[in-house]
């Protein structure tokens, strides 16, 4: 396994039996699972993983003639029609370092229909420490296209996706949601995982060994449960890392941050932040290195921007008074001097007033104007992270409702009742009125929550997204993220659940890439990315691997990976932690051709920058290149308000008719404020790289269908959907890419020849590739470019637990009351 190997302790009774071994006893449930961790390593012996630590390179078995002739009339529904059976070589499963199975089983079928099961696929049911994979033979049948992560197999499952573990004993009538170290008392015919991305995953047993069945159930819950931090794959995969000299995954050298030309700031350093603060022109503000060694607040970086005219001393002696002495934080400063600012609440009753009068002086002296300081409390105007986390389950008790055609009737009605859109329709709804507060009452802004460190992280984003054009490109928008949810505190280990822990867990990044979402909806030609780039950075938040959506906080990154490096005897020399992978290295997951799927065909980008010295000019607003297109207002849109005749939608629009805004805040002044600010907006063109305002009303806000419905077969639009106009658009932006190299290269004169543009398309679709058809390819349907092929199969409803969770179980099912059913 090698020095660095580390995937958790592995229970005995789970490991395939050696030959001539006495049966191994089985131990105390409650032992604590780090302990164990040399006790089964001498027992790993039959699972023989690779040598250099990774999963093991055995092939799918072959089916046995003699066994295939004695089962062939039971299982002659099962076969692939003959046309379907090519021979297919199986290959193991995508190894990262550190990565090693657990325990696998042969003679497996998934199940790939709910109504029938001639394209069920035979193959092996293998759980490693990263993931859950199948390996067939056969091939994928009814899928034309497939969307590949280098991380993953086509069949594969991280585990830290699965949301609860079902298994089924159809001869007995028994069922029980699997949990960590518990028992199995019979052997299962059925495994049923629910994902947290809305996926069904289903596993035959037929004709596999019933005891390896068992162990390999009991082996993916227990890993896909587990109880301690350290025991997340990450910590295996950066351990192999420092262990290992080529430092590489999938050919690709490890620890980059952008997987493209522009690198992504990480805010870890000074520097970081000071080249924030210029390229915004924050004058009054300063980068302070007060929390150096996390010394005043383990839920702040090391480093941060606050005014000038705090020193030091001010800031650790008012620490104190705040809420997990998360002090002021700076977000961003408009070009009028007005900033956005995020705190926490002040704890102390009696220092309440004092300290934030503190706060607004400083503020205020801040500003070019002096101007006054508008405090936003959103624990009063906002919905709470449990009315989130609740809205979401609903919403996702809708999306795998089954039958599907049975919900059409009532599908507008159960939309509006989980409420989902609702809360993504508030959070623009605040965000637009403080942009309003920044932007035209040219007044500083102060977003107060009780820890600041949950809504305030969806507001101040999308408060930067709408007025700055940076924060819409692909580069920007990560630095967004890394800025004011990864390092501001964001508790992304509770709030996506990884460790299991359910009454911490509420979905608020996902929202925010929701609203993100529509706002690309509405103005399309204003971003650079691309809603696959929205989905796959959902999607990236369930891998256990990247260090940017693991920890709660920058100071427990460290604090765990130093005790990490200590325990395996890992030199740090300077560094303060381990350094684990950056999300933002897109080349670990995807090919360079994949990642053209990020950008958006219809972004109108500023011309490309001047190089004078080998260094581009930055960013610096100028005066607005107004133009009107895809503006997309209908014409009885007035005041930000659709009248009520008209904003009935189709009834398969997917679109919910939300309740009317409440009246706007009155604003100073004769103008109307809020209001007047809005209509002006409106009536002017659209400007691409200036503000952004959303479209609130309830037809404008409307279901994120390739998130929520990719993985629906029911909802699947074979050729259709937006997938076609992104293919017809993609061409002609290619088209148009290509003529303006061409022109650029016949103007150039010779020495700008030598540093000609290569003739690389940023087009998914070429006008001049291998898909420049006529029509449109096959392959595309609504939920391009991901498959629902075999991702949501659903068993019978009646007398599953599927059908305890959809007749109202708060949670998909529920432990205590499955766990003993007969």
């Amino acid at each position: 396994m090698g020095s660095g190997a580390r995937v958790g302790p592995i229970l005995p009774w789970l490991l395939p039996a050696r030959a001539g071994a006495p049966p191994c006893p089985r131990p105390p449930v409650r032992r604590a699972r780090l302990a164990a961790d040399r006790s089964w390593a001498a027992a790993r012996g039959a699972v023989s993983p690779r040598a250099s630590g990774g999963v093991s390179t055995a092939a799918s078995p072959r089916r046995v003639p003699g066994r295939e002739r004695a089962g062939a009339k039971r299982r002659r529904h099962h076969v692939l029609p003959q046309a379907a059976q090519t021979h297919v070589q199986v290959l193991p499963p995508a190894a990262a370092p550190g990565e090693i199975v657990v325990n696998e089983v042969n003679f497996v079928r998934k199940c790939i229909a709910t109504d029938t099961s001639q394209y069920d696929l035979w193959g092996k049911l293998i759980c490693t420490n990263f993931k859950i994979s199948f390996l067939t033979d056969d091939p994928m049948p009814l899928q034309k296209f497939h969307f590949r992560n280098l991380l993953l197999g086509e069949h594969d499952v991280p585990l830290t996706c699965v949301e609860q573990i079902v298994t089924v004993n159809d001869h007995k009538r028994k069922q029980k949601v699997l949990g960590p170290n518990q028992k199995l008392k019979f052997n299962p015919t059925e495994l049923i995982i629910y994902c947290k991305d809305f996926r069904i995953i289903r596993f035959r047993f037929d004709e596999s060994g019933p005891e390896s069945a068992r162990k390999v159930c009991l082996a993916i819950a227990h890993y896909s449960q587990p109880t301690d931090l350290q025991l997340l794959f990450a910590f295996e995969y950066v351990g192999k890392k420092y262990h290992n000299s080529a430092n590489k995954v999938n050919g690709v050298p490890t620890g980059g941050s952008g997987g493209g030309s522009q690198k992504t700031p990480l805010f870890e350093t000074y520097s970081d932040w000071d080249r924030e603060v210029k390229r915004t022109g924050a004058a009054g503000w300063r980068v302070c290195s007060v929390n150096e060694g996390y010394m005043v607040s383990t839920c702040l970086p090391e480093y941060f921007v606050v005014p000038s005219s705090l020193a030091d001393q001010d800031l650790k002696t008012f620490s104190h008074s705040f809420v997990g002495r998360r002090m002021p934080l700076w977000c961003w400063s408009h070009a009028n001097g007005s900033a956005l600012v995020r705190m926490a609440l002040v704890k102390d009753e009696l220092r309440q007033r004092r300290v934030d009068q503190r706060v607004c002086n400083a503020v205020t002296k801040s500003h070019p104007q002096r101007s006054d300081v508008y405090k936003s409390d959103l624990d009063k105007t906002l919905p709470s992270i449990q009315e989130v986390q609740a809205a979401f389950v609903k919403l996702k008790q809708l999306c795998v409702n089954e039958p599907f055609e049975e919900t059409e009737e009532k599908w507008l009605s159960s939309l509006e009742s989980a409420r989902w859109l609702e809360y993504v329709r508030m959070f623009l709804k605040h965000s637009a009125e403080l942009v309003y507060t920044l932007e035209s009452r040219r007044v500083s802004v102060v977003l107060q929550e009780e820890e600041g460190r949950d809504l305030s992280c969806v507001v101040a984003s999308l408060v930067q997204v709408m007025l700055d054009p940076y924060f819409r490109t692909i580069p920007g928008f990560q630095s967004l993220i890394q800025k004011e949810w990864v390092m501001a505190g964001y508790q992304f280990l509770d709030r996506c659940n990884h460790l299991k822990r359910s009454e911490k867990e509420s979905p608020l990044f996902l929202l925010f890439l929701d609203a993100t979402w529509q706002l690309l909806q509405q103005h399309p030609a204003a971003f650079e990315f691309s809603e696959t780039y929205l989905a796959v950075l959902g999607d990236s938040t369930r891998i256990a691997l990247f260090g940017t959506f693991l920890f709660n906080s920058p100071h427990q990154r460290a604090k765990q990976s130093t005790e990490f490096a200590i325990s395996k005897n890992i030199q740090l020399g300077d560094e303060k932690g381990l350094k684990f992978p950056s999300v933002w290295d897109w080349s670990l997951q995807f090919t360079a051709k994949d990642r053209t799927l990020f950008h958006n065909p219809l972004y109108v980008g500023r011309s490309l920058p001047r190089v004078q010295n080998g260094l581009a000019k930055p960013f610096k607003r100028t005066k607005r290149n107004c133009s009107s297109t895809l503006r997309g207002v209908p014409a009885s849109f007035k005041n930000g308000i659709l009248r009520d005749q008209e904003a009935l939608p189709r009834r398969n629009s997917l679109v919910l008719k939300a309740k009317p805004d409440p009246p706007p805040p009155r604003a100073e002044g004769p103008d109307g404020g809020l209001e007047r600010f809005f209509r002006e907006w409106l009536s002017r063109p659209a400007d691409l790289h200036g503000l952004l305002l959303p479209h609130v009303s309830g037809v404008h806000v409307r279901l994120w269908k390739l998130c929520y419905f990719r993985w629906v077969p029911e909802a699947q639009i074979s050729r259709g959907g937006s997938s076609t106009a992104f293919h017809k658009l993609s061409l002609l932006a290619d088209e148009v890419d290509a003529l303006s190299r061409t022109l650029r290269q016949r103007r150039a004169g010779p020495l700008q020849a030598c540093y000609a543009e290569p003739d690389q398309s940023r087009m998914y679709f070429r006008a001049s590739g291998p898909h420049d058809a006529a029509g449109t390819p096959e392959f595309l349907s609504s939920s391009f470019p991901f498959s629902p092929v075999g991702n949501l199969c659903r068993r019978s409803i009646s007398g599953t637990p599927l059908s305890k969770f959809l007749s109202g179980a708060k949670i998909w099912l529920s432990t205590e009351t499955l766990a003993s059913e007969d």
